[in-house]
């Protein structure tokens, strides 16, 4: 069995915090392949960290945009807030931050050869925040995190990710009076680290396909896909 416990140091080196704590920390970095290995030994998984941390991440986003971006509307703030904290903005957070060689797995997954890894990258990340926000509460949360992430966030912002459903929806409405459909194809991997196909359709003719850690990234990259495919796409 992996033990964490020598790198815990290195680990708050690298966060820029040191915990009062130790076992948030530790526990932050069990996947639950790993605790249904290890039952006799580890206490607890990361999910419960991570719905937390979830809401957390969410909580600074959405303070963020309401402050730094006073004329926009509602639904441009949402657009925004879900694309900052989608599992593959979190993976990228985490992979700056140098922690993802620590997290621990199962057999399975570490022989998984990386399917899902976006995934458990990203709730390793919301879980941590869960973690600093126990242990040092929102204030140290928000420091850490504007600390390590605002040049980053500010690149998104400056230059925002195309909001491909929209624009299929606008190019379907004009062309057949109708929305676009998505149905999903297939849903692979466990549940922890599901890989959801789906496909879009215009004018119930298929359009477009893409894959993703969530149905809503799966139909991003299908309009994505639909939206290439078109005259001029």
């Amino acid at each position: 069995m992996k033990d964490l416990s020598p790198q815990l140091s290195e680990v708050e080196d690298r966060l820029g915090y040191h915990f009062k704590n130790k076992k948030l920390l530790e526990q932050a970095f069990i996947h639950r392949s790993y605790y249904n290995e290890h039952r006799e030994h580890v206490e607890e998984h990361n999910e419960r960290l991570e719905f937390l941390g979830d809401s957390i991440l969410g909580l600074l986003i959405s303070d963020y945009l309401y402050h730094h971006l006073p004329t926009q509307a509602e639904g441009e703030l949402s657009r925004l807030r879900a694309h900052l904290v989608e599992a593959s903005s979190c993976a990228k957070f985490l992979m700056k931050l140098g922690l993802a060689p620590f997290v621990l797995l199962g057999k399975g997954e570490r022989m998984n050869e990386g399917r899902g890894r976006e995934t458990i990258l990203a709730d390793l990340f919301e879980a941590l925040i869960g973690a600093l926000y126990l242990d040092g509460g929102i204030a140290e949360v928000k420091r850490l995190f504007w600390m390590h992430f605002e040049k980053e966030i500010q690149i998104i912002l400056e230059h925002p990710a195309r909001n491909w459903k929209a624009e299929l929806q606008d190019y379907s409405q004009k062309k057949y009076q109708t929305p676009p459909v998505y149905k999903v194809v297939s849903e692979t991997g466990p549940d922890h680290s599901k890989i959801f196909l789906v496909a879009a359709f215009l004018a119930d003719e298929e359009a477009g396909r893409g894959t993703g850690s969530s149905k809503k990234e799966a139909e991003q990259s299908a309009a994505q896909d639909a939206i290439g495919k078109l005259p001029n796409g």
